[in-house]
């Protein structure tokens, strides 16, 4: 697997993001040096992720950016999603937009049914996930180190 800049730059800031009090945002000078991420290049890759949600921003003076939902919600395929399209294509198209004729029209339903276990996996776990962090007293530790839930979880298809 190719990891782009973007990508890992954008996996950067949203761990950043996740080690941060969420009481304040968090200025992009603030972010880019803390990970030695060009300023523009990061300006660029928090509209992506505002964009898709993954992370909230406010103007001003006080302004800055935090994460729009808590850390242990936030995995690392909707990150990369955000800002390089979707991770799965054949020939350039997601699995779901190609029309298949024939003998191979079972295919697409042989796509979604591949997906499905892994949706199904992965709220199993996020909902374990949920109750052992309950069960500890919170999800704050948990969403500290690497801030990331369900890595490379891939809602969309398989890598």
């Amino acid at each position: 697997m190719h990891v782009t800049a973007k990508a890992d730059y954008a996996v950067r800031a949203v761990i950043e993001l996740a080690d941060s009090a969420q009481s304040s945002p968090r200025k992009v000078d603030e972010l880019a040096q803390a990970q030695s991420i060009p300023v523009s290049f990061l300006e660029n890759i928090l509209t992506q992720l505002r964009s898709s949600g993954i992370v909230r921003s406010q103007r001003g003076p006080e302004g800055g950016y935090w994460l729009a939902h808590p850390a242990d919600e936030v995995n690392l395929a909707d990150i990369i999603r955000a800002v390089e399209g979707p991770l799965v294509g054949v020939r350039g198209q997601r699995p779901e937009e190609i029309e298949y004729a024939g003998s191979a029209e079972s295919l697409q339903q042989v796509d979604r049914a591949a997906r499905q276990p892994a949706q199904s996996a992965r709220e199993r776990d996020r909902r374990r996930r949920g109750r052992r962090q309950a069960a500890q007293g919170g999800a704050r530790a948990h969403a500290r180190g690497a801030g990331l839930a369900d890595p490379l979880a891939a809602p969309q298809g398989h890598m």
